[in-house]
């Protein structure tokens, strides 16, 4: 347990407190504990380690690993701040950059989370007013972008330090050892007393234990079988199976036949993530699946997910950037559908910057498709209905590829987005279609592209 020293404190009234539901003491007396750090310009990188925060409590230095699965920067203000802080001052120091240690009560910190959410979530007057010019999609995508940066900063202003076992030395809080360690790897346990802190965001924290529930209990695969052995743990940073529809239309798109004297297909899962895919084309007939990826967090969870399905002798995992060495019958590929840059790490599942990835299996596709062989490229076309890509572009990639287009299977997704009217991008998402590209190759590469339908 770290001890903490009395807190030197400077009284700060804030020209309105507003007191949540449940939450008296949160609005009470309000007081800032402000650390002497945040008033002093904060060190040089090149004098500090880049995951390092630091700051004042008592007049005595404090410093701990800076832990941001954004790739967010420590933050160069640090103020110290419990159940006594207004929401309004929270949501003011944290516009103006500041962030905010918490020291009080943990439950009542994810209460002033929520509130801050509230009021990031308002619209200022001088925005509602109606603009005279219609924006243009890729536009309003930028700016929905550009909004969910800011919110994520805002609301990443509110901090947690967790002691080196991954406990919270807060009253009433939760344990999220396990949750962390899932996240993190193994606590070091054996750094002295006092020592191997760590300090993350609040929001973060919790990303980390609904990662963690939803690692527990899976998401349920139809196409997998029957209940209970039909679902896929996902783990912390690697993509959710929550959209079915891609799923469906690998589970129900016509396989190709093996090769001439063969009575099993292989094929690869390219960018297995959970391993859904791959553990789906085994469940259909398929006779070995290849599945591969660069993360290491998404090896271990396909790993994982293929072991607790009994698939282990069907499906290998294997660590490469997009293909294994050799070819195979069927080659699938689910990339991120949004060819624009990743804000975050854990963005990567979203966003392929320049379409690097659709690309890469494009190109690959001849040299390790078998004779007679199929691509399935599974692909939204919310991309073209955000004005981020044409479908031209995607027929010429597929021509100067020497591929054509067997067939194509659309889906229409069902997640909640797809009929939320206040989302920002609803008249994209309303009209958004999922499908399933069926290459083969041609030769010689022709110089027009059809695109048949199944």
């Amino acid at each position: 347990m770290v001890r903490r020293q009395p807190v030197k404190r400077l009284s700060v009234h804030p020209r309105e407190t507003t007191k949540s539901p449940g939450l008296a003491t949160i609005c009470y007396n309000p007081v800032i504990h402000f650390s002497t750090a945040a008033m002093l310009p904060h060190p040089t990188t090149a004098t500090l380690a880049p995951a390092d925060i630091h700051w004042l409590e008592s007049e005595q230095a404090h410093c701990a690993r800076w832990r941001s699965e954004r790739g967010a920067a420590p933050p160069s203000r640090v103020v110290l701040v419990d159940d006594r802080t207004t929401a309004d001052l929270a949501y003011q120091m944290a516009c103006e950059g500041t962030a905010m240690l918490w020291r009080g009560d943990f439950q009542n910190a994810r209460q002033m989370l929520q509130a801050l959410a509230r009021r990031a979530d308002q619209l200022p007057r001088r925005k509602r007013r109606p603009t005279s010019q219609p924006v243009a999609v890729a536009e309003a995508f930028n700016q929905h972008r550009q909004a969910q940066s800011q919110r994520a900063r805002l609301l990443g202003m509110l901090l947690m330090e967790l002691n080196a076992d991954y406990s919270i030395p807060l009253r009433r809080a939760p344990d999220f050892k396990l949750a962390c360690t899932e996240a993190w790897g193994a606590a070091d346990l054996g750094a002295p007393a006092g020592t191997g802190t760590s300090v993350a965001s609040l929001r973060e924290l919790l990303g980390i234990s609904s990662a963690h529930e939803w690692r527990r209990v899976g998401v349920e695969i139809p196409a997998l079988g029957a209940a209970p052995n039909n679902r896929i743990h996902p783990h912390y940073g690697v993509f959710s199976p929550i959209r079915g529809e891609y799923i469906q239309l690998v589970a129900t798109a016509h396989l190709p036949k093996p090769p001439k004297g063969q009575d099993k297909l292989v094929a690869f899962d390219i960018g297995t993530g959970t391993g859904v895919l791959a553990a789906t084309l085994v469940r259909r007939g398929v006779g070995h699946v290849v599945g591969t990826d660069q993360d290491a967090r998404a090896l271990a969870c396909a790993r994982a997910n293929i072991a607790q399905l009994g698939l282990q002798d069907q499906v290998d995992i294997v660590q490469a950037d997009l293909f294994p060495p050799g070819q195979a019958s069927l080659i699938v590929c689910n990339p991120p559908w949004l060819p624009v840059r990743p804000g975050s790490p854990l963005e990567h599942a979203v966003y392929d910057e320049g379409g690097r990835m659709l690309s890469g299996f494009v190109q690959g596709l001849r040299a390790h498709l078998a004779p007679k062989g199929e691509g399935w490229l599974i692909l939204s076309n919310l991309a073209e209905l955000l004005g981020l890509r044409r479908r031209e572009e995607l027929l010429d990639l597929f021509t100067r590829n020497g591929l054509r287009v067997v067939s194509r299977i659309d889906a229409k997704p069902l997640h909640p987005k797809a009929s939320d009217k206040n989302d920002a991008l609803h008249h994209a998402r309303a009209q958004e279609v999922t499908s399933l590209w069926r290459l083969a190759l041609i030769t010689p590469p022709q110089t027009t592209q059809g695109e048949p339908r199944a």
